[in-house]
């Protein structure tokens, strides 16, 4: 696993961290711009600034852009492509969760130019601390559309994975430390995650210098999500499935939901060997965590997986929150954080 940083228990967040109220519509996901032209891309910088001077406040080690210049995860990226028409929408499950309106493929898929290289960049020059950008996995960006070209999940996330890969190798380039693949689609789709999931992952971080993460979790803390929960019952094994094939895989850390979660902690061990980003933060309550709380789920967690290897960070994007709340959220999560350091160097740990 490559270094990013000195520190035992590096903090990071997953991805997402709420827009200012000028910019979009609070606590909403999908939310449109408030502005446009010039004056939407100077916003988006301003908001970008935003994010990483509160990062640099609460303590963040591994600093990311909040996703300020992104309306969503997976289809602002998708809306630079070609071969994609957004006009022709139909409705699909999302991840056999919930309906959405999502664009069709009609055509090759391919990137004519890089998407986040700027915004990364810009994210570069604002800190010396170390950098991630998270990109959608091809899995999960298979699963937010209709495909009227390929009609081939598999075909069609091969496509997505060697887009991604030069995307990825470009923010490797603009000085990003770290790239995460958000796959939430690894949750669902077991069959897929095994016979092509891992491998068409894997395609999408070929060659990289930088620590590539994948990031499974059981979604942003909305109504849909948390109905589904509900249905899982008293253990959520659904790690079970895909862990053991990414401790076998090139992915160097595996991003995980915990805390307030019914995962059992003890499946981490299935990731023996591999950097585990831990979720010590619910991002599905405005409940702020305390910090005994946060140091409580990564203590936990420290039975299965080497201090040197555990990477605290949120059980996933904080978009719908309001920005206070985040930012709590991000202050417990660095206190938990030290609390445990200062128990292991204690320890001689």
């Amino acid at each position: 696993m490559t270094t990013t940083t000195s520190t035992t228990l590096p903090t990071s967040i997953v991805g997402s961290l709420p827009k200012p109220s000028w910019l979009a519509q609070p606590e909403t996901l999908w939310s449109p711009w408030r502005l446009d032209g010039e004056a939407l891309a100077e916003g988006k910088q301003d908001a970008l600034r935003a994010v990483v001077q509160e990062q640099h406040r609460r303590g963040v080690d591994v600093v990311s852009d909040g996703e300020q210049t992104r309306q969503h995860f997976v289809t602002t990226f998708i809306e630079h492509l070609t071969g994609v028409d957004f006009s022709q929408r139909e409705t699909v499950r999302i991840r056999d969760r919930y309906d959405a309106s999502v664009p069709s493929v009609v055509g090759a898929v391919s990137r004519e130019r890089p998407v986040f290289v700027d915004d990364a960049r810009f994210l570069r020059s604002q800190t010396d601390r170390p950098v991630k950008w998270a990109l959608p996995g091809p899995m999960t960006m298979v699963d937010t559309l209709y495909d009227r070209h390929y009609r081939s999940r598999e075909k069609l996330a091969w496509e997505f994975a060697t887009i991604l890969n030069q995307e990825a190798r470009e923010l490797e380039a603009a000085g990003v430390d770290v790239i995460q693949f958000d796959e939430p689609a690894f949750n669902v789709f077991h069959d897929e995650v095994r016979d092509w999931g891992v491998a068409a992952l894997e395609r999408a971080a070929e060659g990289l210098r930088a620590q590539t993460v994948v990031h499974i979790c059981y979604g942003y803390g909305i109504k849909a999500n948390n109905d589904w929960k509900a249905t899982l019952g008293d253990e959520w094994r659904q790690y079970e499935r895909s862990f053991p094939l990414l401790q076998r895989s090139s992915i160097d850390v595996v991003s995980l939901e915990s805390h307030h979660s019914h995962v059992p902690v003890e499946l981490v061990e299935l990731l023996r060997g591999k950097g585990v980003m831990l979720g010590a933060v619910d991002v599905a309550s405005h409940q702020v965590e305390t910090p005994e709380e946060v140091a409580d789920t990564l203590r936990k967690a420290l039975a299965y997986v080497d201090a040197d290897l555990l990477v605290p960070s949120t059980n996933c994007g904080m978009a719908p929150l309001p920005r206070t709340v985040a930012h709590e959220k991000m202050s417990a999560l660095v206190a938990g954080a030290a609390l445990l350091r200062e128990e292991l160097a204690a320890a001689g740990r």
